[in-house]
């Protein structure tokens, strides 16, 4: 057993979750799958039922070789931007695997330097079942987050949004104002605070 482990190529794949809210962290995951161990129903966690993802969760916890969490807080993000605040999550997370993988797939258009090699593949959590994995972990674990922010911060509607700039997100930001989770240097909070000043 442990000669296939050791013998097979290791590839962690990376994903994040929340570049587009208003609010809360960027995370990433990234995760390395057991092909001896195989997880049914693996797909990118935006097509699953909230309760299909609260299922997966778990199982990929405990199934996969190794699995480890990335973020960017909001301070982070608006002192680097959110891409390059994404491409640290990023790191963060390879860095914080138990095991080393060979390689690393990422998905979208750009992948940062984790100092192994590693490639961006557009739509890669619809390809790639470790990249699906990651975005699971992923999203799961943002989107429990901001459900315990709803109770911290409440009346914005976290909990529903997730902190995306709907409607009645907006809504909720001009009449409660800003708060030190909102990230500053996206347009709208940016827009409010120059008319609050």
């Amino acid at each position: 057993m442990s000669q296939t482990k050791s013998s097979a190529l290791l590839i962690a794949g990376v994903d994040e979750v929340g570049r587009g809210p208003l609010a809360g962290p960027v995370v990433t995951a990234a995760v390395i799958l057991d092909p001896n161990n195989p997880i049914v129903g693996l797909m990118d966690s935006k097509v699953l039922t909230e309760a299909k993802r609260e299922a997966l969760f778990p199982e990929i916890q405990q199934k996969a070789l190794a699995w480890s969490i990335g973020r960017c807080e909001v301070e982070e993000i608006d002192e680097h931007n959110i891409l390059q605040a994404t491409m640290i999550a990023m790191q963060r997370a390879v860095a914080g695997l138990k095991i080393t993988p060979h390689k690393v797939l990422v998905d979208g258009n750009r992948a940062p330097d984790f100092g192994i090699p590693a490639a961006a593949i557009v739509k890669g959590d619809q390809s790639e079942v470790a990249i699906s994995a990651a975005s699971i972990i992923a999203k799961v674990t943002r989107d429990r987050e901001m459900v315990a922010m709803d109770l911290i911060y409440p009346g914005y509607g976290l909990a529903k949004h997730k902190g995306y700039p709907t409607k009645d997100h907006i809504a909720a930001l001009e009449k409660l104002g800003v708060t030190k989770i909102h990230r500053r240097s996206f347009g709208p909070v940016k827009r409010l605070l120059a008319a609050t000043q």
